[in-house]
């Protein structure tokens, strides 16, 4: 049995917190693999825009671009909340993914990309949050990469930093990158780096 949209009853939705993000209250009901409807749902959503993330690679020094700040969702489960990430940003505008992935590998690194290559789109969490995640990896030339980033106007304090590929993947490994994106990203290149170095011509 294959259900579609029609399939789930939104019998009510208001908005009961709205931020820097939004939070939703539904109450719905769907139908049922045996048959029928369900109860009557009451379900909170956590809105958010749609989601960039890029992981920058440098074919030529096999080196990737990594990005470190404090996560407010990391703050009380682990005993460091600066987290290893990508370079990524919110799609609140009319910019297109590709756009986005440019922008905020410029300001939160001060990087210009070479090229993008799309890995996968994601639902991160579709149990309690509408966010869609647009994954890339891109070539870029890493030499003289490095130092802090970010918009003062945004709060942003973002250190940057250049990790040769295995030892990125030991960190991985470790358990010291432990965000999905990255996580992803990070095999998606172990699976494509031989694929990747060999197109990416000569270093410039």
């Amino acid at each position: 049995m294959s259900f579609t949209r029609d399939d789930v009853d939104i019998i009510s939705r208001e908005t009961g917190f709205k931020g820097f993000y939004r939070l939703d209250v539904l109450n719905l009901r769907h139908r049922l693999f045996n048959g029928g409807w369900g109860p009557v749902l009451r379900r909170e959503l956590f809105v958010r825009h749609d989601a960039v993330c890029v992981l920058p690679y440098d074919p030529w020094l096999d080196q990737v671009v990594l990005i470190e700040q404090v996560r407010i969702g990391a703050l009380e489960k682990s005993d460091n909340p600066w987290m290893l990430e990508l370079v990524a940003g919110l799609i609140d505008t009319d910019e297109s993914p590709e756009e986005v992935a440019h922008r905020e590998a410029d300001e939160e690194a001060g990087l210009t990309l070479r090229s993008l290559h799309p890995i996968t789109r994601y639902y991160p969490s579709p149990g309690g949050s509408d966010e869609f995640v647009h994954l890339y990896c891109a070539l870029v030339d890493s030499r003289g990469v490095g130092g802090i980033h970010g918009l003062a106007e945004e709060g942003e304090d973002i250190r940057v930093s250049l990790w040769p590929r295995e030892q990125a993947l030991h960190a991985l490994h470790s358990g010291r990158i432990d965000n999905a994106a990255s996580i992803i990203a990070l095999q998606w290149l172990q699976l494509n780096v031989d694929q990747l170095r060999a197109g990416a011509g000569d270093a410039p």
